[in-house]
């Protein structure tokens, strides 16, 4: 394994002891300045953090965006480039080798990963899961998140894509955390739409820009705009039928149908409830 490189990670947490010690034990063989957010945890988090010499603040949490964006904002960056892992994921070796080679010499202010999501024991490959874009890593000072429950991350100048997953397999992503999980997030997510123009900042919703700018433009002019219920309804079918998700077996039906229908129809059922 090459040395480390100069890059800081920053990790936000709650309730992590099932998943911290995985995603630590891949974080420290590419960095010395591991920072821990905490939003008060109440199990081992702490004490598992600790063993890895990490710096472990805690703040109270609203949504992932302002939690990260208040790391930026006060807390100590040892290095000019800083990647956020999730407790739940994980970098390979041949990711943290990769990266090591790419900031040797940068040609760009960010760096994308391909997503690899493993659910109920199985790497989801199809319905539109995989591969999942998503900008990680980034130079201090280019990038802040949209402070909004489905955030993306806003970088000012080049992003460059990497060839090495980054997977997650969150230890506790079992049907009730999960289902308590998206209880929360879609209590955001009817905040969100039923106040759009408190959340219009961000990125540019746009069909020739990035994935995460094409799937906002989608959301914004098609699916916001059908039917309520019934969207969700088409939504599942599209993502399990269309995009073949149906490939992935018991664990790709189950996913699409609590992520793609349940959560989405929850969501139009509190946008309903509010509005009466």
């Amino acid at each position: 394994m090459s040395n480390r490189s100069n890059l800081s990670i920053i990790i936000l947490t709650y309730n992590e002891e099932a998943n911290l010690n995985t995603c630590l034990e891949a974080a420290r063989l590419i960095s010395d300045d591991i920072i821990i957010i905490d939003s008060f945890s109440s199990d081992r988090t702490r004490e598992i953090a600790s063993k890895y010499n990490t710096k472990f603040i805690q703040n109270k949490f609203v949504n992932q965006g302002i939690q990260f964006n208040w790391a930026l904002d006060n807390v100590e960056i040892k290095y000019n480039w800083i990647l956020r892992l999730d407790a739940d994921e994980t970098l390979t070796n041949e990711s943290v080798e990769e990266i090591i080679t790419k900031l040797k010499n940068p040609n760009s202010e960010a760096f994308e990963f391909n997503k690899r999501i493993i659910w109920m024991g199985r790497w989801l490959k199809y319905g539109g899961i995989y591969p999942m874009n998503v900008t990680r890593l980034f130079k201090k000072g280019y990038a802040r998140y949209e402070e909004r429950t489905e955030e993306n991350l806003i970088v000012d100048g080049k992003t460059e894509k990497l060839k090495n997953d980054l997977i997650e397999n969150n230890k506790k992503n079992d049907i009730y955390n999960f289902t308590l999980k998206h209880l929360k997030t879609g209590a955001g997510e009817c905040e969100e739409y039923l106040n759009s123009s408190k959340y219009s900042e961000g990125i540019k919703p746009t069909l020739l820009g990035s994935k995460p700018q094409k799937n906002r433009w989608l959301k914004i002019n098609f699916y916001n705009k059908a039917p309520m219920f019934m969207r969700a309804f088409l939504y599942f079918l599209y993502r399990y039928i269309i995009l073949l998700g149906f490939l992935d077996g018991i664990p790709g039906l189950t996913f699409h149908f609590l992520q793609g229908f349940w959560y989405r129809f929850l969501i139009d059922c509190l946008i309903y409830e509010k509005k009466k």
